[in-house]
C-alpha cells in the first residue's frame, strides 16, 4: 500500500503514518512543520524505507493540488489519500472575521477537495483507490465557539457523501472519519482561543487504528470513538440540542464573556 497523509506532523496523521509504516506500507506525509515531520519520518523509514515527507501549507490551494500529483509521480501511484490536515478557529462567531472563515474553509475543505480532484482521474484509470476524509463530530453537530471549524467540517461531510455516491461502482472508495475529542495539539494552537469546555480526550492511536480498519473494510462512515448517539439526539430534537449546549457554554464562560 502507498498512502499520502496530510497533517502528518502530529496527532492523528502522525499516529496513522507510524501505524501504516509498521505494517509495511509506504507513506508520504505532508505538513507545515519540517522538524516534526522529520521525527515522524524517522520512525516510518525503520520499517518502510521508501517513505517520504513534504513540507507545505495546505492553505495554498494551487500548491496543494500540485503536491498531490507530485507525490503520485514520486511513488508511481497512490492507493490511499488521507485528507487529515485541519485548523481549529476556536472563537465566538461575533469575534470571527471573514479571513478566519476563509482560512478554515481553505485548509479544512477546499484543500481536501482540490487534492482529491487532482488524483481522482488517475485512481479511476486504475479502477482502484481509497479517499479517506477525516472530518469531525463537528461536521455532524454544531459546537459553540467553533462556527468556522464546523462549517468547514460540515462541508467535508457533505462532499464525502456525494462523492461516495458518484464513485459507486468505479473501484474508488470513499471513507468518512468523524473523530470525537482527541488528544492532539489542535486544542492548544498559537493564535487560537482556548475551547470553553474540553471533554475527556482520546488517544490519536484510537483514530489511527479505526482509519486502518476503515480502509480495509467496506463501511462509509466511522465515528472514532463511537459518539453517534450525540448525532442521533441532535437530529431527533435540534432545538433541545442547541439550548442544552448554549446553556452549558454560558455557564462555563467567565462573567464578562459574550
Amino acid at each position: 500500500m502507498i498512502a499520502l497523509i496530510t497533517g502528518g506532523s502530529s496527532g492523528i496523521g502522525a499516529a496513522l503514518a507510524r501505524r501504516l509504516a509498521q505494517s509495511g506500507a509506504t507513506v508520504g506525509i505532508v505538513g507545515r512543520r519540517a522538524a516534526l515531520l522529520d521525527e515522524v519520518l524517522a520512525d516510518c523509514v525503520v520499517t518502510s524505507p521508501d517513505s517520504r515527507r513534504w513540507v507545505l501549507d495546505l492553505g495554498d490551494l494551487e500548491a496543494a493540488q500540485r503536491l498531490a500529483i507530485e507525490v503520485w509521480d514520486a511513488f508511481g501511484h497512490l492507493d490511499v489519500l488521507v485528507n487529515n490536515a485541519a485548523i481549529p478557529k476556536v472563537r465566538p462567531a461575533l469575534r470571527l472575521t471573514p479571513a478566519d472563515i476563509e482560512e478554515a474553509m481553505r485548509v479544512n475543505f477546499f484543500s481536501p477537495a482540490r487534492m482529491t480532484l487532482a488524483v481522482l482521474p488517475r485512481m479511476l484509470d486504475r479502477a482502484c483507490g481509497t479517499i479517506v476524509n477525516v472530518s469531525s463530530m463537528g461536521g455532524r453537530v454544531g459546537i459553540g465557539h467553533e462556527a468556522a471549524y464546523c462549517a468547514s467540517k460540515f462541508a467535508l461531510c457533505g462532499w464525502s457523501e456525494s462523492l461516495a455516491m458518484d464513485l459507486d461502482g468505479t473501484g474508488v472508495a470513499v471513507r468518512l472519519i468523524e473523530p470525537g475529542p482527541i488528544d492532539t495539539d489542535i486544542w492548544d494552537r498559537p493564535g487560537e482561543e482556548r475551547a470553553v469546555m474540553i471533554p475527556p480526550l482520546v488517544s490519536p492511536d484510537v483514530v489511527a487504528e479505526g482509519i486502518v480498519e476503515a480502509i480495509a473494510g467496506d463501511r462509509f462512515e466511522h465515528y472514532l470513538p463511537d459518539l453517534r448517539s450525540v448525532v442521533e439526539f441532535k437530529v431527533s430534537d435540534i432545538d433541545a440540542y442547541i439550548k442544552i449546549n448554549a446553556d452549558m457554554r454560558r455557564q462555563a464562560l467567565p462573567a464578562e464573556e459574550p
